[in-house]
């Protein structure tokens, strides 16, 4: 049997030593880097070789990649790497890895032309300076032999590990029966739809209520077409923590149908929820788990890869056993397993880790996108970035060392633009390129000192950095589909100052090619309708299919009642409060149970609860606040106890409008006092003109697809099994509104109250 490895891949596995260092991590954009290593291969003479693609055996392990460059003349293969900060301070195992990969592609090149001996370089450009640091070392095929051997052969021992584990997942996948016997109504024509979008290549868009079992509907069967696909790995993403814990219940559902099962899948967690050591640098000086990291992750890697599912607490368990970093143990495990759950944002952002991996390694993909209408508000949020100038005022007023004639020389940039805002609040069609530059020798500065005193830089300038890194790195994406705005309000001292904003409004351009990247991407939610505005925002391709599955619901189970004498418009909240609350406590009264009752904001939210307590304190009630932490959340849910009584209110489109699931009596029914459209604000009323001007639907793509796609998730929270029953009660006149019913459910039947 034969294995094949990337260059990269097999260095990083094999050549990595010592700590876990991040203090000299090079900040050049993607960008930057590609920018960078072209002006490198430029300057080259005509001879020079650039990209080279070559591939070399050990036994039965093939290695491939491509070497960045080679001079004939000089008889000098080029390794170029981009950075930022004084090379000096580059940590020795950075240097160590380098060299690495340069020498096995100068084993691969010395074989495939058959030369004796050739001079490696690793070229470093400083990608602020433009200038070139080369180091070179000469070295004879026959040590670069020796070399090559010896990581292949380190390498090949696990690869036939993972061989032979991939093989016995292969027939046991074959084997492989739907771990509940039956499919549910609906569920099967999911299932089978997913599998045929992956047989074909295609994307899908599923829209699927819940109570079909859509997390394992979609699951199984790329589980089913791993094998005659060639999948190299599932990716289940979800926008929110219960949606990686729904799809960890249902692996284990499939091991527990399958004990002998030899798949393998991971939970990835963010840092700051995996950190053993918060506040605290990740390298060996600073904290224990990164000293000799690289050192102890050879022990800790092969426990891990004997767990069937490695969940954040399986994770943490093998990590404190080695002394080693969760967060970076899980990481490393994503090279090694078949299926990741992990938020959308390991796929999605722009340095995405798992779509990193992906490309780096050739990697086949299915990709799940779990609860998919939010994936256009969180794309949204990666691609955006903002500064505030009382963050810069603050800086120069603590008079950090090093860097404050640049940030006077930033903030002369900023004032420039203050000055030409004669609103409070203005769109902006070309981008400041001085006022760029000031901002990219900001970062400089800052990462100089960052690679000279890592832990002694102050947390309010490593704030600024990053979000300065941030906005550099959007504007290089800047198009039609951002807006550049200017807000501008009264700081301290009456002194007016103001925020600059990249905001996304379209990230078709950044999420499409994601989409498109892996062998078959299905969306799928509850609320997936209209299917041209996610397809648009979304950037799927054209080819994508849609399937809307069949409800495994009948109207009678759910009572939508339409109140439309009631206005829940900002201009009538006054005159609305006493009809909500009599609408609640009649329906209360008519029926005792747990019910939800949903507001556009906390402020009217308050207003109503204090109106029904004050009219009628035998209802128990209680109140989503502000800012609730995961324990105060968690205790909000824990009220709605089976055959309880009560009614809790909540912010529409918060953290109990969706994802929350309370079957049975532990709610009956949902009252929803608002037609969820964003508010009207100079923001949004650009964000509209845009979006008539690329789509021809301002109103509808900005406020009111968003408003009901709310309005629908909050109502789903009241039927969640076949055997439930409720009431969902909409209050507001549009509701009666044509093209607003034509947005529910099929299933619903909704009556005139």
């Amino acid at each position: 049997m034969s294995y094949c490895v990337a260059v990269r891949a097999l260095c990083e596995f094999c050549a990595k030593v010592g700590d876990l260092d991040l203090r000299f991590t090079p900040s050049p954009t993607a960008q930057e880097g590609i920018s960078g290593h072209q002006r490198v291969v430029g300057r080259r003479g005509l001879d020079y070789e650039a990209e080279i693609t070559l591939e070399g055996r050990f036994g039965p392990l093939q290695v491939r990649g491509r070497a960045d460059g080679y001079d004939p003349r000089l008889n000098r293969l080029e390794e170029i790497k981009t950075h930022r900060g004084d090379l000096a301070r580059q940590p020795d195992n950075h240097r160590q890895l380098h060299w690495a990969q340069a020498k096995v592609y100068g084993w691969l090149l010395c074989q495939q032309r058959q030369l004796a001996a050739i001079d490696l370089a690793l070229v470093y450009l400083d990608v602020d300076s433009d200038t070139q640091t080369v180091i070179e070392q000469p070295c004879s095929a026959a040590d670069l032999e020796a070399f090559f051997n010896d990581l292949c052969a380190r390498f090949l021992h696990w690869a036939e590990q993972q061989s032979q584990r991939v093989a016995l997942r292969d027939s046991g996948l074959q084997a492989l029966a739907f771990p509940h016997g039956q499919f549910r109504r609906g569920q099967r024509e999911l299932a089978e739809t997913v599998y045929k979008a992956v047989s074909t290549g295609r994307c899908l868009m599923a829209q699927a209520t819940t109570g079909i079992g859509k997390t394992l509907g979609t699951l199984f069967p790329l589980l089913k077409a791993v094998v005659p696909q060639q999948l190299d790995k599932i990716y289940f993403l979800t926008a929110k923590t219960p949606g990686r814990a729904l799809a960890l219940e249902a692996l284990q559902q499939v091991h527990a149908s399958a004990p002998d099962l030899a798949l393998r899948s991971l939970e990835l967690v963010a840092r700051d929820k995996a950190c053993e050591f918060p506040g605290t640098a990740c390298h060996g000086e600073a904290c224990p788990l990164a000293k000799g990291f690289y050192d102890r992750l050879p022990a800790a890697r092969q426990v891990a890869q004997a767990v069937a599912i490695l969940d954040k607490a399986a994770v943490r368990e093998i990590a404190q056993a080695h002394q080693v970093c969760p967060y970076y143990l899980g990481q490393e495990m994503a090279r090694w397993v078949d299926v990741l759950v992990a938020d959308y944002n390991y796929y999605f952002d722009q340095s995405a880790l798992l779509f990193g991996l992906a490309q780096l390694n050739q990697w086949r993909l299915a990709v799940l996108v779990d609860e998919a209408h939010n994936l256009v508000e969180r794309a949204r949020q990666m691609y955006s970035a903002s500064l505030d100038q009382w963050q810069l005022q603050s800086l120069r007023r603590s008079k950090p060392a090093g860097i404050g004639s640049t940030l006077d020389r930033l903030n002369r940039q900023w004032n420039a633009l203050h000055k030409a805002q004669v609103v409070p609040y203005r769109v902006v069609d070309e981008l400041p390129e001085a006022f760029l530059k000031a901002l990219q020798q900001c970062i400089g500065q800052i990462q100089e000192q960052l690679n000279q005193q890592p832990a002694g830089i102050d947390p309010t300038v490593l704030q600024f950095f990053f979000q300065a890194l941030q906005f550099v790195r959007i504007s290089e994406l800047y198009d039609a589909h951002f807006l550049f705005d200017i807000s501008t309000r009264e700081g301290p001292g009456k002194r007016s100052l103001s925020t600059l904003c990249l905001r996304n409004v379209v990230p078709a351009a950044q999420i499409g090619p994601r989409m498109a990247a892996a062998r078959s991407t299905t969306l799928f939610s509850a609320t997936l309708g209209p299917r041209r505005y996610y397809a648009d925002l979304l950037g799927m391709p054209a080819d994508t299919g849609w399937l809307e599955v069949a409800s495994p619901f009948a109207a009678e189970q759910l009572n939508v009642q339409l109140v439309n004498q009631v206005s829940t418009r900002f201009q009538h909240r006054a005159a609305s409060l006493a009809p909500i609350a009599a609408l609640i406590a009649t329906q209360y009264a008519a029926e005792p149970g747990n019910y939800l009752a949903f507001f556009s904001s906390f402020e009217y939210l308050q207003q109503v609860a204090d109106r029904l307590a004050n009219e009628h304190p035998e209802i128990p009630q209680w109140r989503q606040a502000s800012g609730m932490d995961e324990a105060q959340r968690q205790a909000f849910l824990d009220r709605f106890v089976v055959q309880g009584r009560g009614v809790g209110f909540a912010v529409l489109g918060g953290a109990f409008g969706e994802g929350v699931d309370l079957p049975g009596t532990r709610l009956i029914g949902a009252f929803v006092a608002t037609l969820g459209l964003p508010q009207v604000n100079p923001v949004n009323e650009q964000i509209k003109q845009r979006m008539n001007r690329l789509f021809g639907a301002g109103f509808d793509y900005t406020y009111l697809y968003p408003g009901v796609q709310k309005v629908i998730q909050a109502a789903g929270r009241v039927i969640r099994g076949t055997g439930d029953r409720g009431m969902v009660m909409l209050i507001d006149d549009r509701f009666a509104e044509p093209r607003v019913q034509a947005m529910f459910p099929s299933w619903w039947a909704p009556r005139q109250k």
